[in-house]
């Protein structure tokens, strides 16, 4: 699998609060082309529904919602997350709309129309901001995983991976010795309306752990009886 230069598979959620259907679908299908997981909400109570029910890593908004505003519903989100990453995606372009958007909590502020590849690099500019402290390459183990290359190995040799048993390895790579169950997994990894259920979570670690571990010893990611999964370091 060829991912881009640059990309960070890296478990990436986007909620996307757009009220024009077809434009929301556009950017979607444009931001799962990028490898983004991405859910969509057409109206600002919908959007702050998900936004509560979900761990997002940067929420894109528009300004004129039914329901509730993009203004209102920034506030609502900083007051929830203060260090969630927003963008305002809008057709309000005066200065002073964007003054206020910034004032409100926005870290960045595209106007309508707007080119699909200039989404992409200002999307990827604000999650550089979340990754600034993760190492280039992960360790566990003899375990190596590279985020940008979609490239994982163990003691040297490459690893066969799918795409979700890439990230679902990162994702405990990044989050060493802490338990996490199924259901938080699902969470985190997946779209809000996604079918997959648990059971589709433990099949892609009972695979992972498969691949990852030798036949003569005992896999680093350890089932906690009754509770989860984590990567014991």
């Amino acid at each position: 699998m060829q991912l881009p230069v640059g990309y960070n598979l890296a478990m990436t959620k986007i909620l996307l609060v757009e009220d024009d259907k077809q434009l929301a679908t556009q950017t979607q299908e444009w931001l799962k082309h990028e490898h983004y997981t991405v859910d969509v909400a057409h109206d600002g109570a919908d959007g702050l529904q998900l936004f509560e029910h979900n761990d997002y890593d940067l929420t894109i908004l528009d300004w004129q919602l039914p329901s509730m505003s993009g203004i209102d519903l920034c506030k609502r989100i900083r007051a929830t997350r203060p260090d969630a990453l927003v963008m305002f995606l809008t057709g309000k372009v005066e200065i002073d709309d964007k003054e206020l958007g910034f004032d409100t909590g926005a870290d960045d502020y595209l106007t309508k129309p707007f080119h699909l590849k200039e989404l992409s690099a200002r999307v990827r500019a604000l999650l550089r901001r979340i990754d600034t402290t993760q190492a280039p390459v992960l360790k566990a183990h003899d375990l190596e995983l590279e985020s940008e290359s979609f490239k994982a190995t163990k003691a040297g040799k490459p690893l066969n991976l799918l795409p979700k048993e890439f990230v679902l390895l990162e994702f405990f790579m990044k989050h060493p010795n802490q338990v996490y169950n199924a259901r938080a997994l699902l969470k985190a990894l997946w779209p809000a309306d996604s079918e997959a259920g648990e059971d589709t979570v433990r099949t892609h670690i009972k695979n992972l752990r498969r691949k990852i571990t030798a036949e003569s010893e005992e896999c680093c990611i350890v089932n906690v009886f009754g509770v989860g999964y984590k990567l014991e370091v």
